[in-house]
């Protein structure tokens, strides 16, 4: 096989580094490593403002524990305050606080008026922000801002984990596991597991900036995990990470190739999206590249809709037919269905299963980008939270449960909802809008337009797509797994669980403040 040709700068005609086969491999590690934003000035909760009064002597760098105020090397003159890091009041009730530290009084803060402007009701300043952070430094974010929840009124907003008052004594974090098994299935197929009870969702070659996938496969790469092609193809700079890329097979079939489907440890059908469900996808004109048009075999510049649904698929029967497809191309596959939430979703399941399926995905009402058509996006499929419970309930009903893997996405935005959702049922989640976000996405809602993506995420635009860089990708997605992780592993603990596992379906770990207030 001829060594791929693009560098992962993203400057084609660049040669690619050497390795065994032909092809290059890229060593990645899970190693934390501050990934500073890429823009000067970087949003933040809080405003500190300097006044004239300043007479430069440094004290505030000198306390100041988050690198809010610095004076690099021999430097004279403090450098602007990078207000983003700062928590505000909640430094007053420590010996720290710069505006009491300092002898001139000429240091303030205010809350930041642009803070205020960022995010909807679901993805809330406070979430925005507390991603930002994680990405950037691989740790939670502080008290000041509420990493947790949001501020939709329903869904996992709704929903609290139940601690209990004692834990084990003897159950120690280093020993809790976060591990997840993907084949549940008595059969050849390789008993694949990966380190954190997550994976990246769908993202397609056209939709988003070619660095932006490459640093979600290299981040599955160090966490051992997985990342999605998406309904755009499988592009030859993703054949380094091909044991940690799920290859997706959607009704417009573009890109779907034998050697694509042959080197997929795990091939996805994606009959529908919860953010979208009856509508299939669609890809304008504006974003079909030469590059994009030449992967999906199209004509450039054309808008391009994946019909819904598959008009070979209308019975379980139809379905078991695709995925005898896949199992005879590729014997070691696993065998992934991703669909919406319908009322009927449970009996989907069921099917899925008998089909031959390892791996139910279901996709709801919260999730997708701004490329969503405003008709339908977060109006239709059912809420994630009901469809979870519902289907792990059913499956357990039907004595198959512990035959298939449940993963659940549409709406998983940190770890406290990926918590809640293994409680209600599932075996772990699928997350896509929070990788964005640890890249910089503010939510603008403008995903379906070429040049629409101020953060030169959501593009295929040769100007844009400069604006990424994959190391710096890698890294911030590095580190929110890590980030993650600990988080995942803290709540386990409060819980007094030693795994993951341990968590599925344990709704009496759950509380709903609706019944809470009644």
């Amino acid at each position: 096989m001829n060594a791929v040709k693009q560098s992962e700068s993203g400057q084609p005609g660049q040669p690619a580094a050497s390795m065994a086969g032909g092809i290059e491999h890229a060593r990645v590690s899970r190693e934390v490593k501050p990934a500073l934003p890429r823009f000067r000035n970087e949003i933040g909760k809080y405003r500190i403002h300097r006044s004239s009064d300043c007479v430069n002597c440094g004290r505030c760098a000198e306390i100041c524990p988050r690198g809010v105020h610095t004076r690099p090397g021999s430097y004279r003159l403090l450098m602007r305050p990078l207000d983003y890091r700062c928590i505000g009041t909640d430094c007053a009730k420590t010996d720290h606080y710069c505006v009491k530290a300092c002898p001139k009084g000429a240091l303030s803060i205010s809350l930041n008026r642009t803070f205020e402007t960022l995010g909807d009701y679901r993805w809330t300043p406070d979430l925005l922000i507390s991603n930002w952070i994680m990405a950037e430094t691989g740790e939670a974010p502080g008290p000041h801002l509420e990493s947790e929840v949001g501020a939709s009124g329903g869904g996992f907003d709704r929903l609290r984990l139940r601690f209990p008052e004692t834990i084990p004594s003897d159950l120690r974090r280093e020993d809790i596991s976060t591990s997840l098994l993907l084949n549940r299935r008595d059969d050849s197929r390789p008993k694949l597991a990966i380190d954190v009870p997550w994976y990246g969702g769908g993202m397609s070659f056209g939709s988003t900036n070619i660095n932006m996938l490459l640093g979600k496969a290299r981040a599955a790469k160090a966490w051992n995990t997985f990342s999605c092609t998406g309904e755009g193809g499988y592009p030859d700079r993703f054949i380094p990470y091909a044991d940690h890329m799920i290859t997706q097979v959607a009704t417009g079939l573009f890109g779907v190739r034998e050697e694509t489907i042959q080197r997929a440890p795990i091939v996805e059908f994606k009959y529908a999206q919860g953010a979208k469900p009856g509508l299939g996808g669609h890809l304008l004109g504006d974003k079909n590249t030469p590059a994009v048009a030449a992967m999906r075999e199209a004509v450039v510049g054309t808008s391009l809709f994946s019909p819904f649904p598959f008009h070979s698929v209308y019975s379980v029967e139809d379905h078991k037919k695709h995925l005898d497809w896949i199992a005879h191309v590729n014997p070691r596959a696993l065998l992934s269905a991703k669909v919406s939430t319908p009322a009927d979703v449970d009996m989907v399941a069921v099917g899925i299963y008998y089909a031959g399926g390892h791996i139910v995905h279901m996709d709801g009402s919260y999730g997708g980008t701004g490329a969503a058509p405003n008709v339908a996006k977060k109006n239709i499929a059912m809420p994630i939270e009901y469809a979870i419970n519902r289907v792990h309930k059913f499956l357990v009903d039907e004595g198959i449960r512990e035959k298939v893997t449940l993963m659940a996405s549409g709406g998983v935005r940190n770890p406290y909802d990926a918590a809640k959702a293994i409680a209600l049922g599932a075996d772990g989640v699928v997350i896509g809008t929070a990788e964005l976000v640890s890249a910089g996405c503010n939510r603008c809602g403008n995903c379906e337009s070429g040049r629409g993506c101020a953060r030169g995420i959501a593009t295929t635009d040769p100007e844009l797509l400069k604006m990424v860089d994959v190391e710096w990708c890698t890294q911030r997605l590095i580190n929110m797994h890590h980030a993650w992780r600990e988080i995942l592993i803290g709540l386990l603990h409060r819980l007094g669980l030693d795994s993951v596992a341990a968590l599925r379906g344990r709704t009496d770990l759950l509380t709903h403040l609706d019944y809470e207030d009644a």
